[in-house]
Protein backbone atom coordinates (compact mmCIF):
# COMPACT_ATOMS: atom_id res chain seq x y z
CA UNK A 1 0.00 0.00 0.00
CA UNK A 2 0.97 3.49 -0.93
CA UNK A 3 0.85 6.22 1.48
CA UNK A 4 -0.13 9.94 0.46
CA UNK A 5 2.82 12.43 0.37
CA UNK A 6 1.68 13.97 3.53
CA UNK A 7 1.42 10.99 5.39
CA UNK A 8 5.60 10.69 4.49
CA UNK A 9 6.06 13.83 4.84
CA UNK A 10 4.52 13.75 8.72
CA UNK A 11 6.64 10.65 9.38
CA UNK A 12 9.78 12.19 8.34
CA UNK A 13 9.04 15.08 10.51
CA UNK A 14 8.31 12.56 13.41
CA UNK A 15 11.45 11.01 13.12
CA UNK A 16 13.70 14.21 13.12
CA UNK A 17 11.83 15.91 15.85
CA UNK A 18 12.44 12.50 17.72
CA UNK A 19 15.82 12.51 16.69
CA UNK A 20 16.64 16.17 17.76
CA UNK A 21 15.68 15.47 21.14
CA UNK A 22 17.31 11.74 21.77
CA UNK A 23 21.05 13.17 20.22
CA UNK A 24 20.60 16.24 22.70
CA UNK A 25 19.73 14.04 25.25
CA UNK A 26 22.13 10.99 24.76
CA UNK A 27 24.71 12.49 22.00
CA UNK A 28 25.01 11.99 18.44
CA UNK A 29 27.29 8.53 19.31
CA UNK A 30 24.78 7.50 22.40
CA UNK A 31 22.02 6.21 20.31
CA UNK A 32 21.32 4.55 16.71
CA UNK A 33 18.63 4.48 14.43
CA UNK A 34 16.96 1.63 15.76
CA UNK A 35 16.43 3.58 19.09
CA UNK A 36 15.11 6.70 17.09
CA UNK A 37 12.59 4.85 15.15
CA UNK A 38 11.67 2.78 18.37
CA UNK A 39 11.18 6.31 20.25
CA UNK A 40 9.16 7.66 17.53
CA UNK A 41 6.68 4.44 17.16
CA UNK A 42 8.30 3.39 13.78
CA UNK A 43 10.41 0.54 12.43
CA UNK A 44 13.96 0.37 12.08
CA UNK A 45 13.22 -0.87 8.47
CA UNK A 46 11.42 2.17 7.51
CA UNK A 47 14.42 4.55 8.02
CA UNK A 48 15.69 4.23 4.76
CA UNK A 49 12.71 5.40 2.49
CA UNK A 50 13.06 8.87 4.55
CA UNK A 51 17.22 8.80 5.09
CA UNK A 52 19.86 7.60 2.70
CA UNK A 53 22.01 7.52 6.42
CA UNK A 54 22.17 8.50 9.82
CA UNK A 55 24.20 11.45 9.24
CA UNK A 56 22.06 12.53 7.03
CA UNK A 57 19.46 12.14 9.97
CA UNK A 58 22.01 14.08 11.72
CA UNK A 59 21.98 17.14 9.69
CA UNK A 60 18.16 17.03 10.11
CA UNK A 61 17.93 16.58 13.69
CA UNK A 62 20.66 19.73 13.78
CA UNK A 63 18.61 21.88 11.95
CA UNK A 64 15.23 20.79 13.60
CA UNK A 65 16.83 21.72 17.52
CA UNK A 66 18.36 24.98 16.21
CA UNK A 67 14.50 25.77 15.00
CA UNK A 68 13.01 24.81 18.09
CA UNK A 69 16.36 27.58 19.83
CA UNK A 70 15.94 29.18 23.24
CA UNK A 71 17.43 32.36 21.91
CA UNK A 72 15.20 33.06 18.68
CA UNK A 73 12.19 32.11 20.05
CA UNK A 74 13.26 34.74 23.32
CA UNK A 75 14.21 37.43 20.71
CA UNK A 76 10.67 36.87 18.85
CA UNK A 77 9.05 36.98 22.14
CA UNK A 78 10.60 40.59 22.42
CA UNK A 79 13.13 39.89 25.72
CA UNK A 80 15.96 41.88 25.96
CA UNK A 81 19.58 40.14 26.10
CA UNK A 82 20.18 40.15 29.32
CA UNK A 83 16.63 37.99 29.95
CA UNK A 84 17.52 35.82 27.10
CA UNK A 85 20.68 35.01 29.12
CA UNK A 86 19.63 34.01 31.74
CA UNK A 87 16.94 32.25 29.97
CA UNK A 88 19.74 30.26 28.10
CA UNK A 89 21.96 29.86 31.62
CA UNK A 90 18.81 28.40 33.60
CA UNK A 91 18.96 25.41 35.81
CA UNK A 92 15.96 24.62 33.89
CA UNK A 93 18.15 24.47 30.38
CA UNK A 94 20.68 22.74 32.11
CA UNK A 95 18.42 20.28 33.54
CA UNK A 96 16.55 19.48 29.88
CA UNK A 97 19.12 18.98 27.07
CA UNK A 98 16.53 16.82 25.00
CA UNK A 99 14.68 19.97 24.47
CA UNK A 100 17.36 22.55 25.33
CA UNK A 101 19.95 24.19 22.39
CA UNK A 102 22.20 22.00 20.21
CA UNK A 103 25.29 24.38 20.34
CA UNK A 104 25.49 23.10 23.88
CA UNK A 105 24.65 19.21 23.43
CA UNK A 106 26.69 18.77 19.79
CA UNK A 107 29.63 21.01 19.71
CA UNK A 108 32.04 18.37 21.04
CA UNK A 109 30.59 15.69 18.91
CA UNK A 110 29.98 18.04 15.59
CA UNK A 111 34.22 18.35 15.29
CA UNK A 112 34.70 14.95 14.87
CA UNK A 113 31.57 14.75 12.23
CA UNK A 114 31.94 14.66 8.40
CA UNK A 115 32.53 18.44 6.85
CA UNK A 116 28.99 18.42 5.39
CA UNK A 117 27.23 17.60 9.38
CA UNK A 118 30.19 20.32 10.36
CA UNK A 119 29.00 22.60 7.66
CA UNK A 120 24.99 22.21 8.63
CA UNK A 121 25.96 23.19 12.36
CA UNK A 122 28.02 25.85 11.34
CA UNK A 123 25.03 27.88 9.76
CA UNK A 124 22.66 27.93 12.43
CA UNK A 125 26.01 29.13 14.76
CA UNK A 126 26.63 32.00 12.79
CA UNK A 127 22.91 32.98 13.09
CA UNK A 128 23.04 32.58 16.84
CA UNK A 129 25.83 34.66 16.57
CA UNK A 130 23.85 37.43 14.30
CA UNK A 131 21.02 37.29 16.71
CA UNK A 132 22.72 38.22 19.57
CA UNK A 133 24.81 40.79 17.55
CA UNK A 134 21.79 42.57 16.47
CA UNK A 135 21.00 42.75 20.00
CA UNK A 136 23.85 44.80 21.29
CA UNK A 137 23.92 48.12 21.74
CA UNK A 138 25.72 49.95 18.82
CA UNK A 139 29.46 49.87 18.06
CA UNK A 140 31.22 49.66 14.82
CA UNK A 141 30.15 46.37 13.09
CA UNK A 142 33.04 44.54 13.38
CA UNK A 143 33.51 45.35 17.20
CA UNK A 144 30.20 44.17 17.84
CA UNK A 145 30.25 40.81 15.93
CA UNK A 146 33.34 40.07 17.97
CA UNK A 147 31.58 40.34 20.94
CA UNK A 148 28.60 38.44 20.22
CA UNK A 149 31.05 35.56 19.14
CA UNK A 150 32.56 36.41 22.63
CA UNK A 151 29.23 36.03 24.20
CA UNK A 152 27.55 33.00 22.24
CA UNK A 153 30.97 30.96 22.73
CA UNK A 154 30.78 31.78 26.67
CA UNK A 155 26.68 30.25 26.88
CA UNK A 156 27.16 27.33 25.09
CA UNK A 157 30.68 26.91 27.05
CA UNK A 158 29.24 27.61 30.53
CA UNK A 159 25.90 25.51 29.56
CA UNK A 160 28.25 22.37 28.91
CA UNK A 161 29.97 23.03 32.31
CA UNK A 162 27.29 23.56 34.13
CA UNK A 163 26.09 20.25 33.26
CA UNK A 164 29.03 18.61 33.62
CA UNK A 165 29.43 19.57 37.06
CA UNK A 166 29.99 17.13 39.84
CA UNK A 167 26.92 18.65 42.32
CA UNK A 168 24.27 21.13 41.84
CA UNK A 169 26.60 23.90 44.03
CA UNK A 170 28.91 24.13 41.09
CA UNK A 171 26.29 23.95 38.59
CA UNK A 172 24.72 27.03 39.92
CA UNK A 173 28.56 28.43 39.83
CA UNK A 174 29.04 27.70 37.03
CA UNK A 175 25.86 29.45 35.52
CA UNK A 176 25.74 32.10 37.83
CA UNK A 177 29.62 33.01 36.52
CA UNK A 178 28.32 32.95 32.98
CA UNK A 179 25.60 34.96 33.04
CA UNK A 180 27.67 37.79 35.31
CA UNK A 181 30.26 37.40 32.29
CA UNK A 182 27.97 37.52 29.61
CA UNK A 183 26.42 40.53 30.66
CA UNK A 184 29.70 42.27 31.41
CA UNK A 185 30.47 41.45 28.02
CA UNK A 186 27.65 42.76 26.44
CA UNK A 187 28.05 46.38 28.36
CA UNK A 188 31.72 47.00 27.18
Amino acid sequence: MRYAREHKAAVREKIVATAAAAFRERGIDGIGVADVMRRAGLTHGGFYSHFDSKEALVRAAVAEGFRQGRLRAGRDAGKTLEQLVRSYLSRDHRDQPGTGCPAAAFVGEIARRPGKTRDAFALPIDRMVGLVEGMLPGRASAARRRTARGIAALLVGTLQLARAARDAEAADGFLQAGIAAALALAKK
